[in-house]
């Protein structure tokens, strides 16, 4: 089965820097409803339209085609007071961003009084080299497309 809108794509990756320094290769692997649902990175969708299981592609992504550029208004110092007790770095809590929208923020640094927080994603700004293979395609329920994700082993649960 070829690769293309509402089909579920069970693929294996790697993600490394513009060096090809390793990032990240988990051991499970992905799997996302594929069709413009933003479940994967879409210069990820474009690369594996009409593909098979088997194929394996290596994609060098610029900042803006992988996790965006770095916005420094999502960088904000919090005065420590105004945190329950036990803040640690590598915490993770809502806030709202300067347009008031909710937002998910790192807690990045503990510099005495203060709390560095960080809403980029950790890869904002960065070049990076996805390495995906396809494992398996197969076509998705009618569930899975009302609720625009995969559901079982590896994708969503409820």
């Amino acid at each position: 089965m070829k690769i293309e809108k509402n089909t579920a794509v069970t693929l294996r990756y790697k993600v490394a820097d513009a060096k090809g320094k390793l990032i990240e290769a988990p051991k499970d692997p992905m799997v996302y409803l594929h069709g413009g649902y933003n479940n994967t990175l879409p210069k990820i969708e474009e690369a594996l339209e009409g593909r098979v299981a088997g194929y394996q592609v290596t994609l060098n992504l610029q900042p803006e085609d992988a996790f965006g550029l770095r916005d420094e208004t999502l960088v904000r110092s919090i005065p420590k007071s105004e945190f329950p007790p036990g803040v640690k770095v590598g915490g993770q809590l809502k806030g709202r961003s300067d347009d008031g929208r909710e937002h998910i923020y790192n807690v990045v640094k503990i510099k005495g009084p203060e709390v560095l927080l960080d809403g980029n994603h950790a890869l904002a700004g960065q070049a990076l080299q996805f390495t995906v293979t396809v494992i398996s395609v197969r076509a998705a329920s009618d569930e899975e497309v009302a609720h625009q994700h995969v559901h079982g082993e590896h994708g969503h649960h409820h």
